[in-house]
């Protein structure tokens, strides 16, 4: 299988790291709100994609933003 670009890895690492946050952290945050009800499962998906929907961008955001300030306290090798 072809790789993807290196270059692609500053769009591609948010991407599949809101994806995967925001489905754990709104299926705990739906079953604590809602628990085992019925349309459990449908509420958690619309909540994901909500919640992703803000979270990529935000994310793509302060990468680097946060990269820059916490290099003002991590020493680079």
């Amino acid at each position: 299988m072809k790789k993807l670009p290196a270059r692609t890895m500053h769009f591609a690492l948010p991407l599949a790291l809101t994806f995967i946050m925001t489905f754990f952290v709104s299926g705990v945050a739906t079953l604590r709100a809602v628990g085992f009800a019925s349309g459990m499962i449908s509420k958690w998906m619309e909540s994901w994609m909500a919640s992703w929907i803000m979270a990529f961008p935000i994310m793509l955001f302060l990468m680097p933003v946060m990269r820059r300030l916490l290099a003002r306290f991590i020493e680079q090798k």
